[in-house]
């Protein structure tokens, strides 16, 4: 990956961590949630190590209780 596409992947990844924990909940239970989506994909997701397909938004989403479009408002400046 390049460096910009790692910056773009740890800022996301930063937002879903922090989505996450305002909700109060743990890594678990947004795998408890979703059923299609792993701990270790959260994990990855939260720390910026995983480019995801669409699908895995979605999925992430629903562990999270949020709309997709709540994963995607955020500035990437």
């Amino acid at each position: 990956m390049d460096v910009l596409q790692d910056e773009i992947l740890k800022k996301f990844g930063e937002h879903v961590k922090d989505l996450r924990l305002k909700s109060g909940l743990k890594q678990h239970d947004v795998v408890l949630n979703s059923s299609k989506i792993t701990k270790a994909t959260i994990s990855d997701i939260e720390n910026g190590k995983r480019n995801f397909a669409f699908t895995t938004l979605i999925d992430l989403a629903k562990g999270l209780n949020v709309s997709p479009k709540d994963l995607l408002d955020i500035n990437f400046d």
